[in-house]
């Protein structure tokens, strides 16, 4: 017993031994390194070709010695994921103890003057004495003091003289770009930070054909960075790229190279900068979830083993799509892909390609998928040989069932004639038919035939479908429209656009976001930030993201104190591990800002942060305590005003509420206004409901005081209380009241109707209000007919009739309606009246004396009685006559009304 407890023991001893070395190895992976010496183009002094022969050898054995001392340098690029029990084990016991006992900097300040090994020092001699004579030593020496590979203290001001010297000698493009990033964002102090010539030597290696060069480029004429901005020379940059990254994507197998997005928020991982709920990418709709994609993946494939076990095909088929075609950080398992395939298609399939008849029920369409993924293989070669013949048999098999996948294919190979002879009309026929269920790399397949055919029309019909769907490809054709004008109006900034999509697609040709990834999750913060500066560069948000994270300095009011085995998840580096290089927070400002310019909206609120603690600045100010009004609190405004205008932006709401309680820079100090935005943070997320009583409780204290006090500022107002302020206390003020509104409601109609010009270009001087013309619209709509008529203009009252005009038909309209109801009022009550004088008559009529009757009237001439006779209501006539008992209520409008 014992015995095995000391075997179990030991076990452990070895197997952290055995860990602390690979993860030692580990962190000194190279960034970016090919499997042969990098070439210097053409960088070559005059020299014997025999010298050059000579130091060429020499270093590409120091090259191959260097690379034996770390073997896992590739293995350790991409982490995979542990399958099984044990190697799920052994991996979540690797994150623990790290945590637990390896929170020591990956690299402490200083390393700069470290000491080299006996074995390292003697590689870097070799490589001196060769760089006289071969450049790719020079440049090997370069990257090993600019990345820190092998084990090489990171040196960027040593670096920086080597690059120097590599670019003097023909001007080596990488060089010259490498120079170009020192001078834009002076990393490691190793240069001051000079735009121009950043500009100067981008410009240089773009010149030269370098990728990241141009990438670079385009972003900086984009968005004016260094430089005056210049849609026509993005275009030009971004256009050099997306064209690369077209033949990029060509270049792979049939349908293209499989593109896999590695970019992605380091930040989103832990809720966002202001953690979970609380960020802007983390609340409302926009909420991950708590889960990373790593654990959610995980969940994912456990369920759906679970549903596989129990007979579902669908789940079967979703775990073959997850194995072909993997999330980030996960690798490519074809083997596992096509076994899942092959399980679902043979279910419904035969050998002989025949229906069997025992397959399981509604298994159709999950079985044509099944076979359209298995013919793409065969049609690429993944996982298998390339076969056109099977890969047709199994599209043809899909497309039985009406699946989109596998006609688009078919229609593929019909229109590049890949193992088929060509032919339009078949391509055409299975293209349009995928399209038709809203397949985007069909319907841009389908743009692509046309524009073959010269229809440009239909072309960019089915382009624009593509790329409702995201499709490049239909991004970069309708690049090209709008830049050449085909088809359509020209048009510079869509074709920027669709260009800057089309080139950061092509992650693989300019960037290094696989390695910043791995090495930012293994702790490894400088490397990750070095490869993420030099893609913030290039102009993508989430490296530029990633970029401010790691330098950020903490803005909160207050902290928590973590234990030090439980990091602190809203911190991007631990205090420990915050190196000089890491210690940089007015570059941090600076792409807080640029991230914010391309709708991050965290990144707009962190930027405000900065102003509004006077960090990151040119130079650094005391935090931000007055009313008074300088440049930094009118770019916190800025900031905090445009994010409270984003939906889901509550804590901007919650800074913008801050602002007014407090009367910071040009805000005027307004606790009712400050209440105002308060209420709305909590409207906008209801998770901020502690912070937001928290600050209500503290505004109404205050707004307390200052009302005991006789203080000036506007105090805190319920909204019952308002409305009854404003309610009019009388009928005068009441019409008032409405006559103004309706004096609004005409201007701002006016205003609608000049803005859509339906009174001409001759009232633009006047509505827009230009020098000379002081008041705008309200001395215009007062003093415009004056001006109009002593200037002698024919038609100069012309507004002020018609708005006359208007204000008079209202008056009359509710003049006549008031005449209206005083007449029926009038009649009604002349009706009760009489119907009451009835009532008595009838009520003493019993108690009178008989009457005489009345004398016959007098006799009337023969052309009376006949005018009489044909009066209406007698003989049976509506009305009656003046004899009549019902004639009194007729004539009151009790009868026949």
């Amino acid at each position: 017993m014992a015995w095995s407890i000391q075997r179990a023991i030991l076990g452990l001893l070895t197997l952290l031994y055995l860990y602390i070395t690979v993860s030692s190895l580990e962190r000194h992976a190279v960034l970016a390194r090919p499997d042969t010496v990098p070439q210097a183009r053409q960088s070559r002094q005059t020299v014997s070709e025999q010298e050059f022969q000579t130091a060429q050898a020499s270093t590409q054995q120091i090259w191959s010695d260097l690379r034996k001392d770390e073997p896992s340098w590739r293995e350790s690029i991409i982490d995979a994921r542990p399958n099984g029990l044990p190697a799920t084990a052994w991996h979540y016991f690797k994150i623990a103890f790290r945590a637990l006992f390896m929170n020591a900097p990956t690299r402490t300040p200083g390393t700069e003057n470290a000491k080299l090994s006996p074995k390292l020092q003697e590689a870097v001699d070799g490589l001196t004495r060769a760089a006289v004579a071969d450049p790719d030593a020079l440049f090997l020496l370069a990257e090993m003091n600019f990345y820190g590979n092998f084990s090489h203290p990171r040196r960027p001001k040593r670096a920086h003289e080597l690059y120097s010297e590599l670019a003097a000698r023909d001007g080596n493009a990488t060089a010259q770009h490498m120079l170009g990033l020192l001078y834009a964002t002076g990393i490691g102090d190793a240069v001051e930070i000079d735009q121009a010539k950043a500009q100067l030597h981008y410009t240089f290696a773009a010149e030269q054909g370098e990728v990241r060069a141009e990438m670079t480029l385009a972003h900086r004429y984009h968005m004016g960075i260094g430089t005056a901005k210049s849609c026509e020379k993005a275009v030009e940059y971004y256009k050099r790229v997306a064209d690369k990254s077209m033949d990029w994507w060509l270049s792979g197998p049939p349908g293209g190279h499989l593109i896999q997005r590695n970019a992605y928020r380091w930040v989103d991982e832990a809720g966002g900068a202001y953690g979970e709920g609380a960020s802007w990418t983390s609340s409302g709709p926009f909420a991950p979830g708590k889960n990373t994609v790593y654990e959610s993946f995980d969940n994912v494939l456990e369920y759906l083993d679970m549903r596989e076990r129990q007979g579902d095909y669908m789940a079967s088929l979703t775990l073959g799509k997850h194995f072909y075609e993997p999330p980030r950080g996960f690798r490519r398992n074809l083997k596992k892909a096509r076994s899942q395939f092959m399980k679902v298609a043979t279910s419904y399939w035969m050998r002989d390609g025949t229906v069997n008849p025992k397959r399981p029920k509604n298994i159709e369409k999950t079985a044509a998928k099944a076979a359209a993924y298995i013919g793409r293989m065969f049609l690429r070669g993944e996982g298998m040989e390339q076969n056109y013949e099977k890969a047709v048999t199994w599209f043809k098999r899909g497309i039985t069932n009406g699946d989109a996948f596998a006609q688009y294919h078919l229609g593929l190979m019909y229109r590049d004639g890949l193992g088929v002879p060509k032919d339009g009309i078949r391509a055409a026929t299975y293209l349009k038919a995928a399209s038709e269920q809203q397949l985007g790399v069909a319907q841009s397949a389908l743009g692509v035939l046309f524009l073959d055919q010269g229809d440009l029309d239909t072309a960019s019909r089915y382009f624009e479908l593509a790329k409702n769907f995201g499709v490049m490809e239909g991004y970069y054709y309708l690049a090209e429209f709008a830049n050449q004008g085909l088809g359509r109006q020209q048009n510079c900034q869509h074709a920027t656009t669709y260009y800057k999509i089309v080139a950061e697609r092509a992650e693989t040709l300019h960037s290094a976001f696989v390695e910043a990834n791995s090495a930012y999750e293994k702790g490894d913060y400088e490397r990750a930030f070095v490869a993420s500066i030099m893609a913030a560069e290039q102009g993508y948000e989430s490296a530029q993201a990633n970029a401010a994270f790691l330098l950020d300095q903490k803005t909160a009011v207050f902290s928590v104190p973590m234990l030090p085995i439980f990091p602190n998840p809203l911190e991007s580096v631990p205090p420990a591990q915050r190196t000089k290089l890491l210690d940089n927070a007015r570059l941090a400002q600076v792409y807080y800002t640029r991230s914010a310019h391309q709708q991050n909206i965290d990144s707009l609120i962190k930027a405000g942060d900065y102003h509004r603690l006077g960090i990151g600045t040119p130079t650094r100010t005391a935090p931000i305590k007055s009313n008074k009004t300088t440049a930094s609190t009118e770019a916190m405004y800025s900031c905090y005003s445009t994010a409270a205008e984003h939906p889901n932006a509550a804590q901007a709401l919650w800074n913008m509420g801050w602002m007014h309680e407090n009367g910071i820079g040009n805000v005027e100090q307004d606790f009712h206004m400050a209440k105002r935005y308060y209420d709305l943070a909590y409207e906008m997320n209801k998770e901020a409901y502690l912070p937001v009583k928290l600050a209500l409780l503290r505004l109404r204290a205050r707004s307390w005081w200052n009302g005991v006090s006789g203080g000036k500022v506007k105090p805190m107002e319920d909204e019952d209380e308002q409305q009854k302020k404003n309610r009019p206390k009388s009928l005068t003020e009441w019409l008032g009241r409405f006559l103004d509104a309706a004096v609004e409601m005409e201007a701002q109609d006016y205003a609608e109707q000049q803005r859509q010009g339906e009174y001409g270009d001759e009232l633009d001087h006047v509505a827009y209000g230009e020098p000379g013309m002081p008041g705008g619209d309200n001395e215009y709509y007062y003093n415009s007919g004056a001006n109009r008529n002593a200037e002698g203009g024919a038609g100069g009252d012309e507004f002020y009739d018609d708005f006359d005009d208007g204000l008079i038909e209202s008056m009359i309209i509710i003049a006549l309606a008031g005449a209206l109801a005083l007449l029926v009022y009038v009649r009604q009550q002349r009706a009760r009246d009489a119907r009451e004088r009835e009532r008595q008559a009838a009520a003493g009529g019993g108690q009178q004396q008989q009457q005489p009757p009345p004398p016959p009237p007098p006799p009337q001439p023969q052309a009376q009685q006949e005018q009489q006779a044909q009066l209406p209501g007698q003989n049976g006539g509506f009305f009656p006559n003046p004899g009549d008992p019902e004639y009194p209520n007729w004539v009151v409008g009790g009868v026949g009304h």
